[in-house]
């Protein structure tokens, strides 16, 4: 009897540690879908965009199973917290406010904040100055609604934040805004496409550049590591500057 429970238990023991390192060959990755073209839902409402080739191009290099999940911006690091989902890839911004909450890998791009204006704007530059009396929008929960709110703001802008990056571009398209912020190669993407008839870059706001990183737990520090070293990985064999290639036409990294 004794010999048949030890068997027994063994054999579940075996179960459960092979369950565990199979949990560990899955990943399930979120993304917002509304922020090209880093993330945005294609025609089929299929995820696409820089963020997920980049996520994509990771789980290769750690010989992992990855699921990519849509998730609206307000809730993503929630969800992270509540364990929906492992880690987020959606251009999120490092920040020490952040790090209260979550965990980021090393970066795998960087930024600067820039600001659109309608082609006949008067605003001559992208100082806090130049923006008193004006209705500034931006994301809302992230760095450039900080920046509109807390800089522009105090200087005597109006705020007006969004859900998404596409709803503060509309309004600036549609004469509702006097000015939009956004991460620089967001701006670039929309002014080339949808905004081109409207709008123009003003110019990227002095001192704003940021890095944006993968956001994880805090107790999945292993996760983390393997994370940092396939970031090291693709840009070390080429695969970062082929992705790159396919959105950009200078360095962001």
């Amino acid at each position: 009897m004794y010999k048949t429970l030890l068997a027994a238990g063994i054999c579940i023991l075996s179960m459960t540690s092979l369950a565990s390192a199979q949990e560990k060959k899955e990943i399930v990755i979120a993304s917002e879908g509304a922020y090209p073209p880093f993330n945005f839902m294609d025609s089929n409402n299929k995820l696409q965009g820089f963020d997920i080739d980049i996520a994509n191009a990771l789980c290769e290099k750690m010989q992992v199973k990855c699921t990519i999940v849509a998730q609206d911006w307000d809730g993503i690091i929630p969800a992270l917290l509540a364990k929906k989902y492992d880690a987020i890839v959606a251009s999120m911004t490092i920040t020490e406010e952040r790090k209260k909450q979550i965990d980021f890998t090393d970066r795998y791009y960087r930024t600067p904040l820039s600001v659109a204006v309608p082609k006949d704007s008067p605003i001559k530059d992208t100082t806090a100055a130049s923006m008193k009396g004006k209705s500034v929008g931006a994301q809302s929960s992230t760095t450039q609604a900080i920046y509109a709110e807390e800089t522009y703001g105090k200087a005597g802008a109006s705020a007006k934040l969004y859900p998404t990056q596409d709803e503060a571009n509309a309004d600036l398209a549609n004469g509702r805004l006097d000015a939009s912020v956004a991460d620089k190669f967001v701006l670039v993407e929309w002014l080339k496409n949808a905004g081109k008839d409207c709008c123009k870059l003003l110019g990227d706001i002095e001192g704003t550049t940021s890095e944006a990183g993968i956001a994880i737990r805090k107790e999945d520090k292993e996760l983390k590591e393997k994370f940092n070293k396939a970031i090291k990985d693709i840009v070390a064999d080429g695969t970062y500057k082929k992705i790159q290639a396919k959105y950009f036409e200078f360095d962001i990294y």
